[in-house]
């Protein structure tokens, strides 16, 4: 999606009455969400197409099921966009969520920078962190596993 036609949408979003807009394009996915006077986008590219059929196809977004031995055990929380993974709010700052953690659904475990907008990302089930997948100041993808709560 062009630059430009980004910032009027951020820009007509922030200025109107409008709280939400989600607008699917050929090249990817954006939304736009007002919340509390500022406005938070997300950006989902479009899937890029395997080079060969697979032998059953997949519904358009569906991410193939990993196979039992790489899946790890327990729920994951999947990154909601394409970023840089943060565990914590500044550098130094302690980080939101350690492995041992207990955490309740709707706590912030993470930020995800996205196009230089802070994304706190939440915890979307209450219980133990028993694994951090994401590495701090990495790049993340959509759906890409960043934690394991059990």
């Amino acid at each position: 999606m062009d630059l430009r036609k980004l910032k009027t949408l951020i820009d007509l979003v922030s200025e109107s009455n409008v709280s939400e807009l989600e607008i699917t394009e050929a090249e990817g996915k954006v939304r736009i969400v007002k919340s509390g006077g500022a406005v938070v986008q997300q950006y989902v590219p479009a899937p890029v197409q395997a080079p060969a059929p697979a032998p059953a196809a997949a519904a358009v977004g569906e991410l193939p099921a990993p196979t039992a031995a790489a899946a790890p055990a327990g729920h994951i929380v999947k990154s909601p966009m394409v970023g840089t993974f943060y565990r914590s709010s500044s550098p130094g700052a302690k980080a939101f969520v350690e492995v041992g953690s207990q955490v309740k659904e709707g706590e912030t475990i993470c930020i995800i920078e996205a196009m230089k907008i802070l994304n706190e990302i939440e915890a979307d089930k209450s219980g133990t962190v028993t694994r951090i997948l994401g590495e701090n100041g990495q790049a993340v993808e959509y759906g890409q596993p960043l934690f394991v709560i059990e």
